[in-house]
Parts: structure tokens; C-alpha cells; sequence
């Protein structure tokens, strides 16, 4: 019994798992009811479905994660999305290798990533103004790189990049899912076993005492924007892929999706707190809700409220929380 209490202590005492627990225990009791709503929902079929429909939202969650971790926000994930998928889409369509395409199109996302960084970081812009500024622009990009037109199907020489990024399967699981995983495995590393996620932490929690501890705030919030664009690149190559052309309105929303996953799964958006457990766990609440409503029969205009409502008393309890409200009740 000793050894159970000092594990579930242990366990506990990882910072924001105590969180992760909670929505994790909200997600079961979600997945059950709708469940027996339909019995079709636990259906190996709309299971596999399900995570390939989760798998985009917790790439863009996971780089939204990155950036309220330190206290600041991304408003382009959606817009970098849409132009990923368009400059890919067009580059193919005009008979460019499909890999070299990529290459380009995450080399482009990038430079969005850097620019949004130095904005923030370098230049003293509000997180705010920064990327709705770039949110522009990157949408902009992506109606401009094909003469506002959506493009035409990148063909059947680009099987094998559809494949790779959506139609393939690895066993049971879709390479978007698999493509996902290991993503997040990589980036769940850096901030929980590196110096560089201890930076991020560090500048969430406390600016001004990481600067003095020698925390690099420039190089390190540029980073977290990379990681940001990099997600968001990715889940706009996975667009291209399921719909085998460019469309202009790609990852519209998107950005809303990905604060929902992050707020859901208990980061939190005063910055310093939150693990990507948790990011996978409001991405997964937020895909049974899509799925378990639609199974429903409730428009699209009512998910999107019932949507909205979580983010919003997410982020207010957080507020609620962080400013110590119920401690002084009490007290």
C-alpha cells in the first residue's frame, strides 16, 4: 500500500497532472455516454475515424501548448495551415517533385514561425497583434499562390504523399495518427526532459527571472513559434493529402481548435503551467464531442457553441484559480 500512496504521490506531484487526471476522467465519462447514445460510436470503424480526426488537433494543439506555456499565443496556427496546404498543393500541381514540395512548403511555414518569435520577442509586439498581423498575412499567401483559385488534384504522382500523410496504415493505425504520435513524443521530450523546456517554463512562470537567471527569451520564444508553425505545417500537408488539392479556406478555425485542445487539457493561458498529456486529452474531448454530436444529429452551428463554452469556462476557471479567488474564500 506504501509503494501504490508513493507512486500516486509521485504522480501527482508532476506539475499540471493533477489536471490531467481530472479531464482525463471527464473524457471516459464523455466517451461512455455517447456510446450508449449509439452503440455505432464503439464501432472499430469510427474508432480508427475518430483518431485520425483527432490526430491534426492535437499537432496544432501541441504548438499552441508551446506558446501559452510561455505566456503568449499563436493566431496564425490556422493560416499557416491554409497556406501549407495550398503552397504544397500548387507546387505539386506545377509538376514539382512532391518531397521537394514539402520541403519548400516547411521551409515557408517556418519563416512565419521565426518572424512571429522576433515580433514578439525582439520587437515588444503583443502575442495578440503579432499573429493576427501574420494571420493575414500567411491567409493572404494562401489565396495569392495559386491567383485566388483553389488548385487543381495534385495527381496520381503524389500517391505516395497522400499515403504517407493520410490514406497509408501502419497495423491498425493510420500513418496521420502514427505521424502524430511520434511528433508529440518528440516534443513532449524536449519540454519535459530538456533545458530548453525548462526555458519555456521558466518564461511562463516569471519573465523578468528568467532573464535573470539567464534565460535567453529571444531565442528560446522563437523556438516555441517554430514548433508552433512546424505543427501547423504538418497539419496542412495532412489537409492537402486527405483532400488531394489546395483549397484557400484550409484550417479555417483552426486556431480555435488548438486553444481548445491546450485550455481543455489544463495548460494554462497566464503561461508557466500545463503538460502535452493533457493537450492529447482536450484534443481527444474535443473530437468525441464533433463526432459524438454529429452521431447525434446536432448541427454544425451548435457544436461549434457547445465547443466555445468549454473553452471559455476552461480559461475562467484557470483565471479563477492562478489568481488564488477560491484560497481566499476560504481563508
Amino acid at each position: 500500500m506504501d509503494k501504490k500512496q508513493s507512486g500516486l504521490k509521485k504522480l501527482l506531484a508532476v506539475r499540471g497532472m493533477g489536471q490531467v487526471i481530472t479531464v482525463g476522467i471527464g473524457f471516459v465519462i464523455l466517451y461512455i455516454a455517447f456510446g450508449i447514445m449509439n452503440p455505432v460510436f464503439f464501432s472499430g470503424k469510427n474508432v480508427a475515424n475518430l483518431l485520425r480526426q483527432i490526430a491534426p488537433i492535437v499537432l496544432i494543439g501541441v504548438g499552441q501548448s508551446y506558446v501559452l506555456i510561455t505566456g503568449n499565443i499563436d493566431l496564425s496556427i490556422g493560416s499557416v495551415v491554409g497556406m501549407s496546404c495550398m503552397i504544397s498543393a500548387t507546387l505539386m500541381t506545377k509538376g514539382m517533385n512532391p518531397w521537394a514540395a514539402v520541403c519548400v512548403t516547411i521551409i515557408c511555414c517556418l519563416v512565419v514561425g521565426i518572424i512571429n518569435g522576433l515580433l514578439v520577442a525582439e520587437c515588444k509586439l503583443p502575442p495578440f497583434i503579432a499573429t493576427l498581423g501574420t494571420m493575414t498575412i500567411a491567409r493572404g499567401i494562401a489565396q495569392i499562390v495559386n491567383n485566388n483559385y483553389n488548385t487543381d488534384s495534385i495527381g496520381d504522382g503524389a500517391k505516395a504523399f497522400r499515403d504517407f500523410f493520410y490514406y497509408g496504415k501502419m497495423g491498425p493505425l493510420y500513418n496521420t495518427v502514427i505521424i502524430a504520435l511520434i511528433l508529440w513524443l518528440v516534443f513532449n521530450f524536449v519540454l519535459s526532459k530538456t533545458r530548453t523546456g525548462r526555458h519555456i517554463y521558466a518564461i511562463g512562470s516569471n519573465i523578468e527571472a528568467a532573464k535573470l537567471s539567464g534565460v535567453n527569451v529571444v531565442s528560446t520564444t522563437v523556438k516555441v513559434y517554430l514548433v508552433s508553425a512546424f505543427c501547423a505545417c504538418v497539419v496542412g500537408l495532412i489537409t492537402c493529402a486527405t483532400s488531394g488539392m489546395g483549397t484557400m479556406d484550409a484550417g479555417n478555425s483552426y486556431e480555435m481548435y488548438a486553444v481548445a485542445a491546450s485550455v481543455i487539457g489544463g495548460v494554462s493561458t497566464l503561461g508557466g503551467q500545463g503538460i502535452l498529456l493533457g493537450t492529447v486529452i482536450g484534443a481527444a474531448i474535443w473530437g468525441v464531442l464533433q463526432n459524438g454530436l454529429q452521431f447525434a444529429g446536432a448541427p454544425v452551428a451548435i457544436r461549434n457553441i457547445v465547443i466555445g463554452v468549454i473553452v471559455v469556462v476552461s480559461v475562467l476557471l484557470d483565471v479563477i484559480v492562478r489568481s488564488g479567488k477560491f484560497s481566499k474564500k476560504k481563508g
